[in-house]
């Protein structure tokens, strides 16, 4: 203590002669993610603001904060705290931003926490920004004449955990835009064509337990908005736009596998070129996984039960090959067997015969 009143007293001595603002801490140690605090000294006739902003630069990354006072300004000093940044880690410079001071070194330990407590994603399990979303496939059919059936699906984090606004605020790095696209390919026709394709974009925000033995209410959730439409035109139009929730479920058994149950629970924000999409669609997307122990074989389904008592049935099957890959991501053997009405949106109202596929996923 008496270095540090020490210290203080001469940056106190240094800032007098030299006009310029001081900072010091009792302590060079602080945790990301955590507050922390700082004692700055104004030279003579200088006032000490409720507020002062400070450049700290993180490795090669300079981020602005803000200091707020903890108490009234006493003989030219006055102590302030503020947030140390999540992705802070190791030495880290500060200084004030609109006054000239000297340069406070601080050394960061991690707080792993931090980023986990608001988003479900632990330091050393995050996934890149651009990863799968829902399954990805390319699947065949001869019932009813020959069509194909693909799906493409992706999700991207648009805050980053390490900087700007995602390293500020952390809860913006579950923040995720997602894209799904659906189309049947008629291989029968003359001219091969899509009989439809669905253009799915949403923007949501992910949270996902982590910590295997803390129990909660859900094991992972997700809440946002979406646009469904065919991109057609007149008669052929079809788009909807729903807010949805989703939370999920997961069982974890070593002998037999995993489950998870993930509903889809929407509300129809605009429906008005399909007002009775609901009497087959209803409002919940009834969905459950398994996985086998080893990830060999994977299983998904998806029942959808409308107002009207009308609804459809959609299984997916794969089945891993080791030995055949398309870059580093082993492909599966995929069957696909649907039923009911709805399989594009094109055709929600409309009961084809039950189609059975075969095929390959990229993302089972």
């Amino acid at each position: 203590m008496r270095v540090i009143l020490a210290l203080g007293l001469a940056l106190h001595t240094y800032a007098a002669l030299a006009q310029e603002w001081a900072m010091v801490s009792k302590s060079s140690r602080a945790e990301a993610g955590a507050p922390f605090e700082l004692t700055v000294i104004a030279p003579p006739g200088q006032a000490l603001p409720q507020e002062l902003e400070a450049r700290m630069k993180v490795d090669v990354a300079e981020i602005t904060v803000t200091l707020k006072a903890t108490g009234p300004a006493h003989e030219g000093r006055r102590a302030y705290a503020a947030q140390m940044p999540v992705s802070a880690n190791g030495p880290v410079s500060m200084q004030l931003g609109d006054h000239p001071s000297n340069v406070l070194l601080m050394v960061v330990s991690r707080r792993s926490d931090a980023v986990q407590a608001l988003t479900g994603v632990a330091a050393g399990e995050r996934e890149p920004p651009l990863s799968e979303n829902d399954p990805m496939y390319f699947v065949v059919g001869t019932r009813g004449g020959t069509s194909a059936r693909f799906q493409l699906s992706f999700k991207y984090r648009l805050f980053d955990f390490d900087a700007g606004y995602g390293q500020e605020r952390p809860w913006l790095s579950g923040i995720y835009f997602g894209y799904t696209q659906n189309s049947l390919w008629d291989l029968e026709s003359e001219s091969k064509a899509f009989r439809d394709t669905s253009w799915q974009p949403s923007l949501f925000w992910r949270w996902e337990r982590t910590d295997e033995r803390v129990r909660g209410l859900f094991d992972g959730a997700r809440v946002g908005i979406e646009h469904e439409s065919n991109g057609g035109q007149g008669e052929t139009s079809r788009s909807i736009n729903t807010a949805f929730v989703r939370p999920e479920w997961r069982w974890k058994f070593s002998e037999i596998g995993s489950f998870a149950f993930t509903p889809k629970i929407y509300a129809y924000l605009d429906k008005e070129e399909n007002t009775d999409i609901d009497d087959y669609r209803g409002f919940v997307d009834w969905r459950a996984r398994y996985d086998s122990p080893a990830g060999t074989w994977v299983a998904t389904t998806v029942v959808r039960y409308g107002t009207a008592g009308k609804g459809s049935f959609l299984l997916d099957a794969s089945r891993r090959i080791r030995d055949v890959k398309f870059g580093p991501v082993s492909t599966y053997l995929h069957v696909q067997f649907f039923a009911g009405y709805g399989e594009s949106i094109l055709e929600y109202n409309v009961r084809r015969k039950s189609q059975l596929r075969f095929g390959f996923a990229i993302v089972p």
